[in-house]
């Protein structure tokens, strides 16, 4: 069953996550590498998010970006770490739930008449919400060094913790 295939690497992407997520420093989410640049707040929760994309791709057959939509505004690493928690709940019963034809069929982002993409769900699951997850914990994770944050071990040691 591809759920069950994805399940193992979906949990181990979303442990990473929170431990990057917990480090996110209450005072410091206004500040930015650059002025063309998220804030660091707006890059945490963007990222603590994103796992709710599962759902969203699972239960339905496309994304109208041109439709209004208000993304979620943590003001604090407590109100991130609830957003993300909540959305990994829902985005695992999600992925629990999904059969093989389900994750098998197309799913598009577009805007009004306009398609980025149109690709089958399993491959929009790895790309658009777990790759996606490990592009911006990756960004945050400099965020955090430049604001001398110690980091904590992904994939491996980290320059300043060495077990994981």
């Amino acid at each position: 069953m591809i759920a069950q295939s994805l399940l193992p690497e979906f949990d181990m992407e979303m442990a990473s996550t929170r431990k990057i997520l917990e480090r996110v420093p209450d005072d410091k989410f206004a500040w930015k590498p650059h002025e063309k640049s998220f804030s660091l707040g707006d890059l945490a929760t963007h990222l603590a998010s994103i796992p709710g994309w599962t759902k969203i791709t699972i239960e339905t057959s496309e994304l109208d970006m041109a439709q209004p939509m208000e993304p979620p505004k943590a003001a604090s690493r407590d109100e991130l770490l609830a957003l993300f928690d909540e959305n990994v709940t829902q985005a695992r019963e999600s992925l629990q739930g999904a059969t093989d034809e389900n994750l098998q069929s197309m799913w598009a982002l577009k805007s009004g008449a306009e398609v980025h993409f149109q690709m089958p769900k399993v491959a929009c699951l790895r790309g658009f919400v777990m790759n996606h997850a490990i592009h911006h914990r990756a960004q945050l994770g400099v965020y955090l060094r430049l604001n001398d944050v110690a980091l904590p071990p992904v994939y491996g040691p980290s320059a300043d913790e060495q077990s994981f």
